[in-house]
């Protein structure tokens, strides 16, 4: 049987081998994802997370945050409540937030887990190159959207994937920890669920407005 997929739960997907390890595609709604058995265990990928040099005070990796950021400064006026999802070690986004007038949490799992954060309600929620490491996209999601205020934003960060063939020599593909792969259709699928405004201002970077 095809493998469901971990975001929209189509079971109409198709096998996507490359480089010696197991890849699916749904036909529904176009993620890719690495199969379980090519994920690494925490260690492995905490200790990737941990050779990662992204300082707070590093003027290239703010200018790459603006990305996601500019669109919050856009939406959302000070002083709002925001949660920086997978805020790393180094917590560049929360510390924007911060200096711009929001009142600013940032949640990770291997560097900042309080999971009383994941309790509260806010007006803003960013999540800059961390979707692509979940193995439950659909759950994280849709728990994050669930603490959003009506008529907030959240605001997401990833590159997306186009073809097949593009795929199989993507740079982005080669990060061990990177398992899921999102493609446009794939948030407009999300949007779709949530009945939420859907727009794509980057690349990499969509919005989502709650109603």
């Amino acid at each position: 049987m095809p493998a469901p997929c971990p975001l929209c739960s189509s079971c109409r997907s198709y096998p996507l081998p490359v480089a010696g390890k197991a890849y699916h595609r749904c036909l529904a709604c176009e993620l890719v994802w690495l199969d379980e058995a090519d994920h690494l265990d925490e260690a492995a990928e905490k200790a990737v997370y941990d050779d990662h040099d992204n300082r707070v005070d590093d003027p290239g990796y703010r200018r790459f945050l603006m990305r996601a950021f500019g669109e919050v400064l856009a939406r959302v006026s000070p002083p709002a409540c925001g949660l920086d999802f997978g805020c790393g070690p180094g917590p560049a986004l929360v510390a924007m937030g911060r200096e711009s007038g929001f009142e600013m949490a940032g949640y990770d799992k291997f560097y900042a887990n309080d999971p009383e954060l994941l309790s509260r309600e806010y007006d803003f929620i960013t999540s800059t190159e961390v979707v692509e490491h979940l193995a439950d996209p659909r759950a994280v999601l849709d728990g994050l959207w669930a603490r959003l205020k009506p008529g907030g934003v959240l605001v997401v960060q990833t590159q997306r994937v186009l073809g097949d063939e593009r795929f199989r020599t993507w740079r982005y593909r080669q990060d061990p920890t990177h398992i899921v792969f999102f493609a446009e259709a794939s948030f407009r699928a999300l949007g779709a669920r949530w009945q939420a405004g859907v727009e794509f201002p980057h690349q990499d970077v969509v919005v989502f407005t709650k109603p």
